[in-house]
């Protein structure tokens, strides 16, 4: 493993991150909400190309998220995020280090309603795509040759237009597909999202709590913390209900008998956890959101 440095300092006189952020997009948004959440200063004005923010040793640059990859694998940027689709397409020397959990999407393969069920009928087609490197991997994998043909957007109209005969493409409703009279088949190509990546092999000076703050923040927003009161003789029960991370904080109430409880829980089913708390005998139940975590 190797260590990168660069000009420019922040704290103590220690290099400043270098990091790549997509410049437009959904990517973008989200990318800057979650930077903004994880405490660094984000910019006000899109036609802003840098940001410093020296006081938390990072340094910002908007960059088209197809070419965030290229930038962190040869070493000019840090840390870049950018979607796994666009990674894996730009044959970078970049590696993946944390999922983002936005910017879902599916990469299926489409074709005319009908006339293809398997990925054996591939071989001698022509395929567009935007997306040639994931394409072509996907083929090599599993020895299978057509032709890959390079188009950068609607790729829908290309075998209407006798360019292609299948299509690789992003898969969402499918809507779009189907007004243009085409039906995926096939397994799913990539299942991408947006990514955290590093220069392959190489650990830059501050990405661990760059990594850390960012995180904290994944946790914040998948948890929620609850509490509540629950009589001694039932608290066995309603740990096992809410374990939390690494244990319940437990602590006695002035009420006789009684404990309060404290403990991290997932969002997602929150609501159910607090009905069965109170069924269980369970009183006072709170739940308060988490801004930001390390754990």
């Amino acid at each position: 493993m190797t260590t990168q440095s660069h000009p420019g300092t922040g704290p103590d006189d220690q290099p400043l991150l270098r990091v790549a952020v997509p410049n437009k997009g959904a990517l973008s948004v989200a990318a800057t909400e979650i930077l903004r959440e994880s405490g660094y200063r984000q910019r006000d004005d899109t036609k802003q190309l840098t940001l410093v923010d020296a006081e938390n040793g990072v340094e910002f640059f908007y960059l088209r998220p197809r070419d965030i990859a290229l930038y962190v694998g040869e070493g000019t940027l840090d840390v870049g995020i950018t979607g796994r689709d666009l990674l894996r397409d730009s044959g970078a020397k970049a590696d993946e280090v944390l999922p983002l959990g936005f910017g879902r999407s599916r990469f299926r393969f489409a074709g005319p309603a009908g006339r293809y069920s398997d990925l054996s009928e591939l071989a001698g087609t022509r395929i567009a795509t935007s997306y040639v490197g994931v394409v072509r991997s996907f083929l090599e994998e599993r020895g299978l040759e057509a032709e890959v043909v390079r188009l950068d957007g609607a790729v829908e109209t290309s075998i209407q237009l006798g360019v292609a005969d299948v299509i690789a493409d992003v898969v969402e409703t499918g809507s779009t597909l189907r007004a243009a009279g085409l039906e995926t088949f096939g397994d799913t190509l990539l299942e991408s999202e947006a990514v955290l990546v590093t220069r392959a092999g190489a650990v830059p000076s501050g990405f661990g709590v760059f990594r850390r703050r960012v995180e904290g923040v994944l946790v914040a927003r998948s948890y929620v913390m609850m509490d509540y009161d629950i009589e001694q003789s039932r608290l066995d029960e309603a740990v096992a209900l809410t374990p939390g991370l690494e244990g319940p904080t437990i602590a006695p109430l002035h009420r006789e008998g009684w404990v309060a409880v404290r403990a991290m829980v997932r969002r997602d089913g929150a609501q159910r956890l607090m009905d069965r708390l109170y069924d269980l005998g369970a009183r006072g139940i709170l739940l308060t959101d988490i801004h930001a975590c390390r754990i």
